[in-house]
């Protein structure tokens, strides 16, 4: 591939997709607020830069996988923001942020003659290392045309939700939110089980084999049931702006969702007991505790 892409975040998720990319052939200008945290890619043939401005060619693509909106926003517009570099270029968004942030990004880029495609992912890092992630997109369509080779790079299936910029982050939201959803149902399921003498291991074994045979049931079942929260695949603290997201799009839509608001409160709670560094699926300890089961 001959054309340079500028690749923001190298966390947990943007280093293996960043990798992918650079196996892909792909040339790789690559920024990260810890500089240390991109050093491995450089032995791949990335290029580590100082500043996200750097990261951006005129006319380009810069791909952005970052931890909130604000971050987001600061890496396109701040002082040292790409935005400016990538005049005419395409921001390509694969970061979990709100809908409203999008439609904004979108519209700064147009007023400079760019382009903004979202494309939320769905999967961890294992995923990502694996090219596994499902990606959700909509934007302009000759920016989500450019953007596909980057794309199948990185996933095994793109689905697309049309040119509205924050469509595609109002789908991510609300498969978060499913799965915020399955991990308390769990944590609420196998608590009554261990309180009648069942172990838990022993119930998620048949549920994912039977009733609830699909990857978030047999991933966080197994999780849970084991109490295997450490290393986290995503974090808690994480787990909690992304139900704050949802809330916020349920308000602006006049959409009242209940659970969420319950999710949030069981997530709030995990984080006053200091668990915000275990994977989001920690949010289950609620329910044992709820149960007296410490």
């Amino acid at each position: 591939m001959s054309e340079i892409i500028g690749f923001i975040g190298t966390g947990m998720m943007g280093e293996p997709m960043a990798r992918n990319l650079l196996r892909a052939g792909f040339r790789l200008k690559v920024y990260n607020r810890t500089k240390e945290k991109a050093r491995a890619l450089a032995a791949e043939g990335a290029e580590i830069v100082d500043t996200p401005a750097q990261a951006a060619v005129d006319g380009g693509i810069v791909v952005t996988m970052l931890a909130n909106d604000q971050a987001v926003e600061e890496a396109a517009f701040g002082p040292r923001g790409f935005a400016p570099a990538l005049g005419k270029g395409l921001h390509l968004s694969m970061s979990t942020i709100a809908p409203a942030t999008a439609a904004r990004l979108a519209e700064r880029h147009r007023t400079q003659g760019g382009a903004y495609v979202a494309a939320p992912v769905f999967g961890p890092p294992p995923a990502a290392a694996a090219k596994k992630l499902w990606i959700c997109t909509s934007g302009d369509e000759a920016a989500k045309t450019r953007a596909k080779p980057i794309l199948d790079a990185l996933g095994q299936g793109i689905f697309d939700f049309g040119e509205e910029p924050g469509a595609a982050n109002v789908v991510k939201l609300a498969g978060n939110f499913l799965i915020m959803s399955a991990m308390e149902a769990l944590a609420e399921a196998f608590a009554l089980a261990e309180k009648n003498g069942v172990a838990p291991a022993a119930l998620a074994n048949m549920l994912g084999q039977t009733l609830f045979n699909c990857t978030v049931y047999h991933t966080y079942g197994r999780f849970i049931a084991e109490r295997n929260y450490d290393p986290p695949r995503f974090r808690l603290d994480l787990g909690l702006k992304d139900a704050s997201l949802v809330l916020d799009a349920a308000r602006a839509a006049r959409t009242p969702m209940p659970f969420a608001a319950l999710i949030q409160q069981r997530i709030l709670s995990g984080l006053a007991k200091g668990r915000g560094g275990l994977d989001w699926s920690a949010m289950a300890l609620g329910a044992r505790e709820d149960a007296g089961l410490g």
